[in-house]
């Protein structure tokens, strides 16, 4: 194996992990804790029957309804935030499109879309943009809610794919923001580079390389 193909495999094995470690901190922060809460909550209740207090035990049962459907929930957002359905059924446009009607219905935001380019990436390379795409969105969202997102997928020189990510939103001066997808981009042994919009924004342009793009 030589010095380039070692240091791939070693950044592939560093992006596992820590993607094993944010999956156990999004499973134990919310599924998990959500779950102890409607067992402790059942007991009580179980308590409140035993005793002949039938007005509680109604109470603390409707509790339990809504904690359970906000477990499901969140573990139905986990499943799709690691690998939606419709990318493996239907393929990476039709999943980037679906997540764009979704977040432009429920956050009365424009996104503009040109990622047709994308459809002939590595399925590897697919799942890890599309991750970085929902995240980008997510986190312009929660910085300012911006009015038009862009999202554009094109090939570089060399068989490398760009993807550049803009926003009209406040604009983002932390770096440990981005971090997550810089994480997620080393993956595919990408890099991501943030820098401020003309006038107002952000702009996130992360770069595959073309023997992993593909």
């Amino acid at each position: 194996m030589n010095d380039d193909a070692a240091r791939l495999a070693d950044q592939l094995i560093a992006a596992e992990q820590e993607e094993r470690r944010r999956l156990a901190l999004a499973l134990h922060d919310g599924p998990v804790q959500s779950l102890s809460g409607i067992a402790l909550m059942l007991d009580a209740a179980r308590a409140a029957l035993d005793a002949g207090n039938v007005e509680q035990a109604q109470d603390l049962l409707a509790s339990v309804v809504d904690r359970q459907r906000d477990a499901i929930r969140s573990l139905r957002d986990l499943s799709f935030a690691l690998e939606p359905i419709i990318l493996r059924d239907q393929g990476f446009v039709p999943a980037v499109r679906a997540l764009a009607e979704q977040l432009g219905v429920s956050e009365q935001i424009r996104i503009d879309l040109d990622v047709d380019a994308g459809e002939e990436l590595a399925e590897r390379v697919q799942v890890t943009l599309y991750q970085i795409i929902r995240e980008a969105l997510h986190q312009s969202l929660l910085r300012g809610p911006p009015t038009r997102v862009s999202i554009a997928i094109a090939a570089l020189a060399g068989g490398a794919v760009e993807t550049v990510i803009e926003d009209d939103g406040a604009a983002e001066r932390r770096r440990r923001v981005f971090e997550p997808l810089e994480e997620r981009a080393r993956a595919v042994n990408g890099t991501v580079e943030v820098e401020p919009a003309d006038g107002h924004g952000t702009v996130i342009r992360v770069t595959v390389p073309g023997y992993t793009a593909r």
